[in-house]
């Protein structure tokens, strides 16, 4: 993997996932928000984490868009 191979993975992992997460808060759109709950009383305590979907939809977005530069800068370099 090239330094710009590992850039366009790692820019459409964050880009992707930190759409997602913006337009899950923007339209309250709860499988795509991310939310962190902790609440502690006398039983005990509580942690609830949000939704992992907009990483997973990341992932493989950058998934395949490395697989498309890699297709490219091999058709380009013969």
């Amino acid at each position: 993997m090239t330094f710009k191979s590992l850039v366009v993975t790692l820019g459409t992992l964050f880009l992707t996932t930190g759409l997602l997460f913006l337009i899950g808060h923007i339209f309250t759109i709860r499988w795509l928000m991310f939310y962190y709950e902790y609440s502690a009383d006398a039983e005990g305590f509580y942690i609830s984490g949000g939704s992992m979907i907009p990483l997973i939809i990341g992932l493989i977005f950058s998934f395949i868009a490395e697989k498309i530069y890699v297709y490219m800068h091999s058709q380009k370099h013969g």
